[in-house]
């Protein structure tokens, strides 16, 4: 008789990663939570859960006419009998020209879904493990802007990239960087604002589609933003 393999878990490595200043210099270092970054990937959750999520967000714009919102056809077209022609009662029928139109898109289908929040939570640290052992995670002490200026973010931003090795932040047009920050930064959030490619959002929103759609996952303050998403992910 067969006996069933035992599956093991695996050991979680612990990541090491280094924090930098707006500068680009490395002012310290940490280690990556593991019940944060040490997650399995769940290419199945992630993908139910984005695919939600997405959904959500579309606006069903589609709308055809039926044949009691044409304008037209109060009138029989001719009389029933007699003409030698097919009977018609109104030329809003679908198969007349101008006729209403069958079974068409109607602005009243909703395409939203039900997410738990379990599953929006596990997916999301599912992508985060996935970023860090991709080394796609930069770390930032803290971002600090005394007034909205886009030539010192930029300054930063070639900084930060120099400093973690990451050209992209700077090379790449689209989607380079998803800028997560511990609080609300109006000067912070409007110094970035003008960069196509960097994309900023308060840690407390983060999710998975977002995460997914940037290159490299920009944390500031990681201290307050670990324990933040630990908080997130005891809700799971």
């Amino acid at each position: 008789m067969a006996t069933a393999k035992k599956t093991t878990k695996k050991e979680y490595v612990p990541i090491e990663a280094a924090i930098f200043s707006m500068e680009g210099k490395q002012v310290g270092s940490t280690t990556l939570p593991e019940n944060l970054f040490g997650q399995p990937w769940r290419a199945d959750l992630v993908h139910q859960v984005t695919t939600a999520m997405q959904a959500n967000l579309r606006q069903n714009r589609a709308h055809t006419k039926d044949r009691s919102e044409v304008s037209g056809g109060g009138k029989k077209p001719w009389k029933q009998k007699g003409t030698g022609q097919a009977r018609h009662s109104s030329t809003r029928s679908p198969i007349w020209r101008h006729g209403g139109i069958t079974f068409g898109p109607r602005s009243t289908r909703d395409y939203s879904e039900k997410i738990n929040k379990k599953m929006r939570v596990g997916a999301l640290l599912s992508v985060l493990s996935k970023k860090a052992k991709d080394g796609e995670i930069i770390l930032v002490d803290k971002f600090t802007f005394a007034a909205p200026k886009t030539a010192l973010a930029k300054t930063a931003l070639v900084a930060l990239a120099k400093g973690a090795d990451a050209g992209v932040l700077t090379a790449k047009k689209k989607n380079a960087a998803l800028l997560a920050l511990a609080s609300y930064e109006a000067n912070t959030i409007k110094s970035f604002g003008n960069f196509g490619s960097i994309e900023t959002e308060e840690l407390r929103n983060l999710n998975p589609v977002d995460v997914l759609s940037h290159k490299y996952l920009v944390i500031e303050n990681p201290e307050a933003a670990f324990k933040a998403l630990t908080v997130r992910a005891k809700s799971k």
